[in-house]
């Protein structure tokens, strides 16, 4: 549990909506009414407005505007929009309310906030919680980038990717394996180095918390507080790919000998090569030199209904 201010009818809340998440294709929607419909008073902006205003200017702004009014800020998107209201939010030491409205709301969802109705309720009673911030930082540089739900190297967003394309058709363990099977088949290992040791990898998976769900793509958390970093390696080397895809279609990566797991506060990774590509919160990101990924332990306060 974590103080916040109860604000009836949105009252002092500020939100930022990206009127492009969750609209792929076809008319946007007015997100203005979106939020207005469940919280009446509070304030809205947009994150793609007229004069076209960067994100991150929109997000400081608005997080001014509610440090004025002794309120929060509220975001409506999807992941990578989140991502970034979060970095603002926590320096600013504001609580969040995160309304999902994105193509994927994995944060949203796993935080128990499946509906902007719901986040609502919280806003108005001030219900929230304590969350943990995982970041990625080059050295020596002391600042770098939040990740609020995955950071990875390698195959793991093509592997996302594929299996969220047919889960809904065929089901969440027959996709798995599907996509397994459809990145593996054409992949080529990277040569990494991970906590000073030289590894052979297809895939490097950083999850903030732990995740539960198939050992080389996970897909949710159950403690969003638990101080660890989730970490993941598919190794390569020789048989790697024909016991990795037998593991998947069996049911049991987990017991694969080329899958490697261990949750951690700290993790290095070297040897990438300049501009080497990182994905994390459904972003990417090229990279330079050394990383170095840890926690900020329950660094950010966000809006969710308690149990009772």
């Amino acid at each position: 549990r974590a103080e916040a201010p109860a604000l009836p009818g949105g009252r002092g809340l500020v939100v930022v909506a990206n009127q492009g998440s969750g609209a792929r294709t076809g008319t946007r929607p007015d997100r203005s009414d979106e939020v207005h419909g469940v919280l009446p008073e509070a304030e809205v902006v947009m994150s793609d407005g007229p004069d076209g205003q960067p994100l991150e200017k929109v997000l400081e702004a608005a997080a001014e505007r509610a440090r004025e009014l002794g309120g929060a800020l509220g975001v409506l998107g999807g992941d990578g929009t989140v991502n970034a209201a979060a970095g603002v939010a926590a320096r600013y030491g504001l609580p969040l309310a995160v309304l999902p409205g994105g193509t994927l709301n994995h944060f949203a969802y796993d935080l128990g906030v499946e509906t902007v109705a719901a986040a609502a309720r919280a806003v108005e009673t001030g219900e929230a919680v304590a969350v943990d911030l995982a970041r990625f930082r080059t050295e020596p540089h002391k600042q770098g980038q939040n990740f609020l739900n995955t950071f990875s190297v390698g195959v793991y967003p093509e592997l996302v990717r594929i299996r969220e394309r047919w889960a809904g058709r065929i089901g969440a363990w027959p996709a798995g394996v599907l996509a397994a099977w459809e990145v593996l088949r054409s992949a080529e290992p990277l040569s990494v180095l991970i906590n000073g040791r030289q590894r052979e990898v297809w895939l490097l998976f950083v999850g903030n918390c732990q995740y539960r769900g198939l050992g080389f793509a996970p897909v949710r958390r159950h403690d969003l507080a638990d101080g660890v970093l989730d970490v993941r390696v598919v190794h390569g080397g020789r048989l790697a790919r024909t016991r990795l895809l037998a593991a998947a279609l069996m049911g049991t990566p987990r017991s694969s000998p080329v899958l490697g797991e261990a949750r951690l506060r700290r993790l290095r990774i070297g040897g990438l090569p300049n501009g080497a590509t990182v994905a994390f919160d459904g972003e990417v990101a090229n990279v330079r030199g050394e990383l170095t990924l840890e926690k900020d332990l329950e660094a950010l306060t966000v809006y969710r209904l308690l149990p009772d």
